[in-house]
């Protein structure tokens, strides 16, 4: 007996998303199969230890609406990322949970300056594997609230 497997939802070139335990809701990610990783504007203000695991602090800003959020999460890895300049840069690893729509799973997300992207979060291909189909002529196909849009138009 073949087994017939459900679609994958699909995802526009910008949805938004949550990260729940970081206390973020509705952020506006731009959704990049160009990149390995996903990456979240973030400054880091604290690395720390607790129950013998090591953790990060660090604060998200949405600089549009004045608003700093600070998040903790367990500091998973430290690795050289090379971002779309071509520069590699040595950034801090968290795994956390992330929603796209009804699609909850735990993604990898690095902490980096963003400050001069329009999008705040960046979601990389190894978030979306197995999980999304990815329709690059339309936005907010996940995003509750927003109009799906087809085209590039904001």
């Amino acid at each position: 007996m073949s087994a017939t497997k459900e679609p994958l939802p699909v995802v526009g070139w910008r949805e938004l998303v949550a990260l729940p335990e970081l206390g973020l809701t509705a952020v506006p990610a731009k959704i990049d199969t160009g990149a390995r990783t996903s990456s979240l504007h973030a400054t880091v203000l604290d690395r720390f230890e607790r129950d013998g695991a090591d953790y990060v602090r660090f604060a998200v800003d949405f600089g549009r609406h004045h608003v700093r959020q600070v998040c903790e999460a367990i500091h998973v890895d430290r690795r050289g990322i090379t971002s779309s300049n071509g520069e590699t840069q040595m950034r801090l690893i968290v795994k956390t949970p992330m929603r796209i729509g009804a699609v909850e799973f735990r993604a990898e997300i690095s902490l980096a300056d963003r400050s001069d992207m329009q999008f705040p979060l960046l979601i990389g291909r190894t978030a979306l594997r197995r999980r999304f189909v990815v329709d690059s002529g339309s936005s907010w196909l996940q995003s509750p609230g927003r109009m799906p849009r087809k085209g590039r138009a904001p």
